[in-house]
């Protein structure tokens, strides 16, 4: 502890409040909810009186301490703001009015954003594993410290101008990976229209499959924990085939899904949902695996180079008439014969590889930034319990 701050439980300065009221049937109420890790209170769904389990309710106010009993181990304990006044909770989620002559309110919600802050209420919760509650007594006991309120209004105006540069930056950062993907789409649109004069070839003549899968009986809860990968449409980002939550399927149901087999350098398509034309081949490490019926498989012939036809496909012309396509009635995702009646500019292979090394090569820059930029998100990220490690050591 720095300059002589005591330090104090927090039943010196929180008081356990309930403003309770029978929930009524044909009521709406507000609920609130706390995110974990200091992430703040916000507004859940409101829900009819006669739709909740609990007998009262109890209605929060603006600057009240709210904290959820299971996972305020996990940081789960927020300051209400203004705007979530009048929301209700439940038992669950004791709330505590601030006594305003001795602490700012933005002061405790400056505190539970600190890893020593969760520690406490991790170290006063009780119970067996993953039912941890931590009673309001025992949250009361919480030690915390507590400057002068002149100083208290200092350092949190301190913070708050750091933390609202570090936000600036943040946004900053995220435009420049915004701007530049951008640019690269425009770059993809672009470099291929130029080809828009030259003869072309239907799809369907220039692959030896096209076709999507189906997902074995039992869907995701048969898929075992190892075995053959079956590639979903999670799988295929755009241009990037992601191995992250590949599911599995068995050897005897890979064998029965014959007719759904990838293979590298097959490219794969999302034909349905929110991810529908995102498109990637399927990389060489991917010797054996099968598609569900949400992805297709188009099999190039030796006249077309998969990396050509993966950005022929994703660039925004074809990436519109795709999206364009599922906006009537049925929405039944994109079709087969769809696939097979895309024009596909007649090239040698010699000039589609020189087209794809230039956008590989453009496509190489902005990852090389991105990964720049996820430095710099990770360096602005550790300002901020940076800042409040020294605030509340009043070193700030």
């Amino acid at each position: 502890m720095s300059k002589g701050w005591p330090q104090v439980r927090l039943r010196e300065v929180l008081t356990l409040t309930e403003r309770l009221l029978a929930p009524m049937s044909g009521t709406n109420y507000r609920q609130l909810g706390v995110k974990l890790w200091g992430q703040g209170a916000y507004e859940r769904e409101s829900i009819d009186g006669m739709a909740t389990k609990y007998s009262t309710l109890s209605r929060v106010e603006a600057d009240d301490v709210v904290v959820n009993k299971i996972w305020a181990r996990n940081g789960s304990v927020a300051v209400v703001q203004p705007q979530l006044s009048g929301c209700f909770v439940s038992g669950e989620f004791p709330t505590f009015v601030v006594n305003r002559e001795r602490l700012l309110p933005r002061w405790v919600h400056w505190l539970t954003k600190t890893a020593n802050f969760w520690a406490q209420c991790d170290e006063k919760s009780q119970g067996t594993s993953g039912k941890n509650r931590i009673k309001p007594e025992q949250f009361l006991n919480v030690e915390i410290p507590l400057p002068p309120l002149a100083e208290q209004r200092r350092i949190v105006v301190r913070i708050e101008e750091l933390a609202a540069q570090i936000n600036e930056a943040k946004a900053l950062r995220k435009q420049a990976e915004e701007e530049a993907e951008a640019l690269f789409e425009v770059s993809v649109g672009n470099r291929l229209s130029e080809l828009s004069s030259r003869p072309t070839k239907k799809l369907a003549a220039l692959t030896t499959k096209i076709g999507s899968g189906s997902t074995p009986s039992g869907g995701r809860a048969g898929y075992p924990t190892s075995g053959v990968p079956f590639v979903r449409s999670m799988n295929v980002r755009m241009r990037r085939f992601q191995w992250d939550s590949i599911a599995f399927i068995s050897a005897d149901t890979h064998k029965q899904m014959s007719g759904t087999r990838v293979r590298p350098g097959d490219v794969l398509l999302n034909i349905t949902g929110a991810s529908i034309g995102r498109v990637a081949c399927a990389p060489n490490d991917l010797q054996e695996a099968n598609v569900n019926q949400h992805v297709a498989i188009i099999r190039p012939t030796q006249e077309i180079e998969a990396n050509f036809l993966m950005y022929w496909l994703s660039q925004p012309r074809t990436q519109e008439f795709i999206n364009n396509e599922q906006k009537g009635a049925t929405r039944q995702g994109f079709t087969k014969a769809q696939i097979e009646a895309f024009d596909i500019p007649l090239l040698s292979v010699s000039e589609q590889r020189r087209i794809v090394a230039e956008l590989d090569a453009l496509q190489a820059e902005v990852d090389k930034l991105k990964r720049l930029q996820a430095e710099t998100a990770a360096e602005l990220d550790a300002l901020l319990p940076s800042i409040l490690d020294k605030a509340f050591k009043g070193e700030l």
